[in-house]
C-alpha cells in the first residue's frame, strides 16, 4: 500500500512510503519502505517502550475495533524503540497498552516489524497506516493512506480507511 504525504508538510526528497502488511489479531507483520531520499534514522537503542517517537522518523499503526470510539496506536522507530497506547475516544483517555516487545529490524530502506496484536478486541477492525519521515536536512513529512484535515492528524477517524474483517470472515 502506498502512503501519501500530507500537502501541508510535503517531503523535500522522499518520493515514496509504502507498507506491506499482514495485520490480524495475533502475530502481525509490517514492512515499511521509504524511497527517493535519505532519511534521518534515530540512533540504535534497546528495544524498549519509549514516548515521543513521532518526533523523528517513526512508522505507525492505528487500530479501531468496530462498534465504539476506542482505538489503539502503535509506534515503531528504526532505533528499535516502540510504543503502544490505548485511547477511549479521539485523543482522550490515553494510556499505555500492554504489549509484548515487538521485533523491529532496520532494513536498507525502512523497517520490518513483527508485533503481537492478540491483546486487542476481536471483531472487525478499521486500520490506519502512517509514518513520520524526517529527512537528513530536518524536513518532516507526514504520510498516511488518507489525510482528511488541513493539518496532519493520524488520530482522525477518517484516517482509518483499511477494513479488516473479523477472524473467520471472508
Amino acid at each position: 500500500m502506498k502512503l501519501i504525504p500530507h500537502p501541508a508538510s510535503p517531503p523535500r526528497e522522499v518520493d515514496i512510503v509504502q507498507v506491506e502488511a499482514d495485520i490480524r489479531r495475533g502475530a502481525s507483520t509490517l514492512a515499511y519502505r521509504v524511497a527517493g531520499g535519505s532519511i534521518r534514522v534515530p540512533s540504535p537503542a534497546q528495544p524498549v517502550r519509549a514516548d515521543g517517537l513521532w518526533r523523528s522518523t517513526c512508522f505507525e499503526l492505528f487500530v479501531k475495533p468496530e462498534g465504539g470510539e476506542e482505538y489503539f496506536e502503535f509506534n515503531f522507530s528504526p532505533s528499535t524503540q516502540w510504543a503502544a497506547y490505548r485511547f477511549d475516544r479521539y485523543r482522550e483517555g490515553m494510556r499505555d497498552q500492554p504489549l509484548a516487545v515487538p521485533t523491529i529490524e532496520l532494513t536498507e530502506d525502512g523497517i520490518h516489524v513483527v508485533v503481537d496484536l492478540g491483546g486487542l478486541p476481536a471483531g472487525h477492525w478499521r486500520v490506519a497506516l502512517t509514518a513520520v519521515v524526517e529527512e537528513q536536512d530536518g524536513t518532516k513529512s507526514y504520510w498516511a493512506l488518507a489525510h482528511p484535515s488541513e493539518k496532519p492528524d493520524f488520530h482522525d477517524d477518517a484516517c482509518f480507511t483499511l477494513e479488516l474483517p473479523a477472524a473467520g470472515e471472508a
